[in-house]
């Protein structure tokens, strides 16, 4: 065999192995919006053997996604969620920078102690400290609020990491300058910092709204009205004692996952570069 045979079946093979990991990667959404598009019935009568007949509907019909949004109200939890998202992120972003900023430009006492704090913070598994901050909620009266939702999420320790990884890679020399020319830190941090951390924020605010998009235990906790219930605990709903409906869960979990994929997309390339930046020093 020649080196290009051997080129052309490596090529050949890595192709093949990438069509692989792409199936396997799309095959869950696929199943996915096909079982959102077919009657309770048709789904379970082509599921068992599985066959290509499992993936494909018997007859296509949009039943399921009007009977969520007009019988259950399904428009509902999805505003429920943009609110406390669209919220948490304008305050989270602001905050953890804000945070950032002071750990990066200033020296305080305190600041040797606080900054593992900040790592420590992302470590600790939510459900751990679930009941202690649900009970510091309900002390505040904050339970069935939006509040409730909203305020324990706005300090995020990875999102501070993340701000001061990006900031740490500004020069010193930028703030120095301006500083000389009389610029106080409110300035410099709205005036300088942010134009040019435009990547980091957005990537924090997409990381702020993956993790409030698909919050489910502390919502389950907190949200107890119909009202505010938020996506995640609404689809939750079609599952109960007696009944499962499948097909309305497929439904609501298609209708949830095409929005932050719509908002990931166009910001795909901050994303990359805010994840990247202080990776790499030298």
């Amino acid at each position: 065999m020649t080196l290009r045979q051997k080129a052309s079946v490596r090529k050949v093979f890595i192709y093949l192995i990438l069509i692989i990991m792409v199936v396997a990667s799309l095959f869950p959404i696929l199943f996915c919006l096909s079982a959102s598009l077919r009657t309770q019935e048709d789904l379970f009568q082509n599921m068992f053997p599985f066959s290509l007949k499992s993936l494909i509907p018997s007859a296509a019909t949009l039943e399921n996604y009007t009977i969520i949004f007009t019988k259950y109200e399904f428009w509902r939890p999805i505003m429920n969620t943009l609110i406390v998202t669209v919220f948490t992120i304008i305050f989270g972003c602001i905050l953890n920078s804000m945070a950032a900023f002071a750990f990066t430009c200033f020296e305080f006492k305190g600041k040797k102690i606080l900054f593992p704090l900040v790592l420590i913070s992302f470590m600790v598994p939510f459900e751990a400290i679930a009941i202690p901050l649900y009970g510091v909620a309900s002390d505040l009266h904050m339970v069935d609020t939006y509040a409730g939702m909203i305020i324990p999420a706005i300090a995020d320790g990875l999102v501070t990491f993340l701000f001061i990884q990006f900031f740490k890679d500004i020069p010193p020399s930028l703030v120095e300058a301006a500083r000389v020319d009389g610029a106080k830190w409110p300035t410099i941090f709205t005036r300088i910092i942010m134009p040019i951390s435009v990547p980091v924020f957005v990537t924090a605010g997409l990381m702020i709204f993956m993790n409030q998009w698909n919050a489910y235990m502390w919502p389950l906790l907190v949200a107890r009205s119909k009202e505010i219930r938020t996506i995640q605990i609404a689809i939750s709903q079609f599952s109960g004692e007696r009944s499962i409906q499948w097909t309305y869960i497929y439904a609501s979990s298609m209708v949830s996952a095409i929005i932050p994929i719509c908002l990931f997309l166009p910001f795909q390339k901050y994303f990359v570069e805010g994840i990247t930046a202080g990776s790499v020093k030298g």
